[in-house]
């Protein structure tokens, strides 16, 4: 029997914790169901001085210490890596998530206190390195999913295979996490009335996957798009994703049955008000399944009685929900029945309004559907929440001032996040070069390894600017620019464009960027299921 401590780096420092980390609450609860011992420190969700994770670290012999997270955790997961080297010598340090899946051997050479990293989806994985480290001579090269050190030699194993069946995992092991003291304190979301009185809050993840080939998007692995590629020796040189001009889509759902069980599970359990789905795209589930999947949750959830009736005092019985959809894919009849069965909000990624703009991303969606959407979601008595992005590539004056047109039709306005070239996303790979000139010393600047490790030291939610791959505007500009956008002075934009193009030596009336050419660039792409 293995013992393991799982750790949650710290994310979104300047948030409040909101959800308990799904992906190391599921493989805990893996692990514990394989017979072995398990802990978990939560560190974003306490925010604890490092003298706690210390205490922490020392208080058992942890034969492994499991650290994962998405790339904008980096900075807390080097600084505990380190923590858990000094005080746990002897403690093998796994690394997982999507920070270490985007660049392998990017991370293990930054951080060479990890001994071993899990590559793609690892609810197999982590099963079959504990049983093998419960063997006397444990040989880890036989276990499938990880990168190793060897020989000073930096090495992949066997790729992972993606669990076929979703339904076979076990419910994640919420009483691992601080539910009362902290979850729940943090309930409310901030995106409806339901959702803002929410005093129970909890998560489901219904689904892997999304049938979009949005260029600033990441799927971790888990779509069937990682790809080993070897060498002349046969040796795994690097992990590939889907390059541009095809694309493969593994799409995965649990079964309805499993969700309303779940569903019940919180119910019953925890008592909870609110639950959240955090599906990457909760429509695409629903066009996959022919349109049955989302009617049989709203079945479901009525026939479970978790359908919510408001009291006079603004509670209520039973369970409010939402989660995310999509532009093209939602319609007036599935939307009405969310809205009949307790769904409060929907989040939909509409990132532009400019069809110039959108036909180069991969989003499947226009103008048109995208307002559409909105005043569907409306119109049935769901608030849809929209996320836009400035500071695409081709972006340019006129596609800004779109984005404001769009605000004065739907009646909004909406702070808008800024184009970021996430490793492992097709900007990353298209624009690295750019990258790395925008970082040039920085990574000797602040003592790391590289330039490269300074711009994931850099990475955040978006919501303020790192790298810069616009053509057109560099990250003042993009600052500026937006909060005149937000203050809608459409005079003010005017006046900079003038003094922009004289700047660039580009006459009125003269085109700004190379749209044209992307798009018939982007009509190529095929994809596969």
């Amino acid at each position: 029997m293995a013992k393991i401590l799982f750790i949650n780096p710290m994310v979104r420092e300047e948030e409040d914790p909101k959800h308990i980390p799904m992906g190391i609450a599921q493989l805990a609860s893996i692990a514990i169901n394989a017979g072995h011992q398990v802990q978990v420190y939560d560190q974003n969700a306490w925010r604890k001085d490092d003298a706690i994770v210390k205490e922490i670290l020392i208080s058992d012999e942890w034969d492994v210490v499991g650290i994962g997270g998405i790339t904008t955790a980096y900075a807390s997961i080097k600084k505990i890596v380190k923590l858990v080297s000094r005080c746990c010598p002897k403690t093998l340090i796994a690394l997982g998530g999507g920070v270490l899946t985007s660049l392998p051997k990017e991370t293990m050479k930054w951080l060479p206190e990890v001994d071993l990293g899990f590559v793609g989806e690892s609810y197999k994985t982590i099963v079959d390195l504990l049983n093998a480290l419960d063997t006397e001579n444990p040989n880890l090269e036989n276990v499938k999913g990880l990168i190793l050190r060897k020989n000073d030699k930096i090495i992949f194993t066997p790729q992972r295979e993606l669990l076929h069946n979703l339904d076979e995992l076990p419910y994640p092991a919420y009483d691992l996490f601080p539910i009362q003291e902290i979850y729940f304190k943090n309930s409310a979301m901030m995106y409806s009335e339901e959702g803002m009185l929410a005093t129970r809050r909890m998560d489901i993840n219904g689904s892997l996957g999304c049938s979009l080939v949005c260029k600033f998007c990441y799927h971790l692995g888990i779509i069937g798009d990682m790809r080993y590629e070897k060498n002349e020796n046969g040796e795994v040189n690097r992990i590939a994703f889907d390059e541009e001009g095809s694309f493969t889509r593994n799409i995965r759902f649990h079964s309805t049955d499993y969700i309303i069980n779940q569903a019940v599970y919180l119910k019953k359990k925890y008592d909870v008000n609110f639950i959240y789905f955090l599906d990457e795209n909760f429509m695409t589930m629903d066009v996959y399944s022919k349109r049955t999947w989302l009617k049989g949750i709203c079945k479901g959830w009525k026939e479970a009685g978790l359908v919510p009736k408001k009291k006079k005092d603004g509670t209520w019985d039973g369970v409010y929900w939402s989660g995310t959809s999509h532009a093209t894919l939602c319609n007036p009849e599935i939307l009405k029945i969310m809205a009949e069965h307790g769904c409060s909000h929907l989040v939909y990624g509409y990132e532009h309004f400019d069809d110039r703009i959108l036909k180069t991303i991969g989003k499947g969606s226009n103008r048109k559907t995208n307002l559409r959407s909105f005043f569907w979601t409306l119109k049935a008595g769901i608030r849809p929440i929209p996320n836009q992005i400035i500071g695409f590539p081709t972006e340019d004056f006129d596609s800004l001032r779109m984005q404001m047109k769009a605000w004065d039709d739907l009646g909004i306005v909406t702070k808008p996040h800024f184009a970021t070239p996430y490793p492992g996303s097709l900007w990353f790979t298209e624009y690295r070069n750019e990258i790395l000139d925008q970082y040039k010393g920085q990574g000797k600047k602040f003592g790391l390894s590289d330039d490269l490790e300074a711009y994931v030291m850099d990475l955040g939610d978006a919501s303020r600017v790192s790298a810069v791959i616009s053509r057109n505007f560099n990250a003042v500009e993009l600052i500026g620019l937006r909060e005149m956008m937000m203050h809608k002075q459409y005079d003010k934009i005017d006046q900079y464009e003038k003094e922009w193009r004289q700047k660039h030596g580009i006459k009125p009336g003269q085109p700004s960027t190379l749209v044209d050419e992307d798009i018939s660039k982007f009509k190529k792409i095929k994809i596969s299921a």
